[in-house]
């Protein structure tokens, strides 16, 4: 008995602290991907937030749907866009951070993954594990526009195919 008490007193110390870590405001703001639908928690170290000159704010899960987000909204003005450094999760400025284009790494809404990180170091070290290229926010999201007609024709066809898989194999036009 002591021995079973001791096992659920240690399991309660370890369990503690992820019952009491408060996820991001942003997370409870928009928990999911305002243009895809996508978990943004699942993909809390893409995600991104675009706040407008109007006050209104927007999550999104990747740089791909931040991309699509601009691109829709032309005449509303962007005053922050912040993006979660790759390691840590925070949310960071998106044209301060370092950014890494490519590698082997699986990217998320796009086949070439872009990634931000807060420091120039831990981007180089990703670089070194993974392989990408460093590059700043213009080019980030540049790379992005240029990736999107590739990576919404794979997306249509990955949620056709899914469809299809679970409506038993009839396609819908």
């Amino acid at each position: 008995m002591r021995f079973f008490l001791s096992i659920v007193s240690l399991l309660c110390l370890f369990a503690a602290p992820a019952a009491f870590a408060a996820p991001q405001p942003d997370l409870q703001l928009s928990p999911d991907c305002t243009l895809c639908g996508m978990d943004r928690a699942k993909f809390n170290f893409s995600r991104m937030v675009i706040e407008y000159e109007d006050g209104s704010s927007i999550g999104v899960c990747s740089l791909h749907c931040a991309a699509v987000e601009l691109a829709n909204t032309i005449d509303k003005v962007p005053v922050m866009v912040r993006v979660a450094d790759y390691d840590s999760k925070e949310l960071i400025d998106a044209y301060k951070a370092v950014w890494v284009i490519g590698g082997n790494t699986k990217g998320v809404m796009t086949v070439q993954a872009k990634w931000a990180f807060a420091d120039k170091g831990a981007a180089e070290r990703f670089v070194k594990a993974n392989g990408g290229k460093i590059a700043t926010f213009d080019e980030a999201i540049k790379a992005a526009y240029d990736d999107m007609y590739q990576d919404t024709k794979r997306i249509r066809e990955y949620r056709k195919m899914k469809h299809m898989k679970h409506h038993g194999g009839e396609a819908k036009h």
